[in-house]
């Protein structure tokens, strides 16, 4: 029962970081709710984090780059188009994955319906020490 005490109270107090760090300038139509993150002291001191991202009908985020991370995205619900490097657009849907290397140009990530959101979980492998995003000119 604690652990599920603790599980509960670690997921509502994400969601209140979540809330607030949108409330103070987050981009328009994204919503973000981290559910786990740890450092991982034996791999290099790594940073493990786990989140569920949902961004509006219509909406995406510029070109960037997460220099530091190994990031890998499942699609929960909805339409999520994205391209990476000079790879092909790609049009995923639930249950799909895509990869992004460490320093790898995420040249479209955006909701690919006009209509309905997208919700997808992201995994990211991270060296803290470097930005976690760095958008492109």
């Amino acid at each position: 029962m604690k652990t599920i005490v603790s599980h509960a109270a670690a997921a509502a107090l994400a969601s209140l970081v979540t809330v607030l760090a949108l409330a103070q300038g987050g981009p328009a139509g994204l919503r973000q709710t981290e559910l786990f993150k740890t450092a991982m002291n034996d791999v290099s001191g790594r940073v493990l984090s786990l989140r569920v991202l949902e961004r509006d009908a219509g909406t995406g985020a510029l070109p960037h780059r997460h220099p530091g991370s190994h990031t890998v995205g499942y699609i929960l619900e909805g339409s999520y188009e994205t391209k990476i490097g000079d790879g092909p657009l790609k049009k995923l849907g639930p249950g799909e994955v895509f990869y992004e290397a460490p320093n790898a140009l995420h040249a479209v990530s955006r909701n690919g319906s006009t209509s309905d959101k997208v919700r997808y979980l992201v995994v990211q492998v991270s060296d803290p020490s470097k930005p976690a995003t760095v958008q492109e000119p």
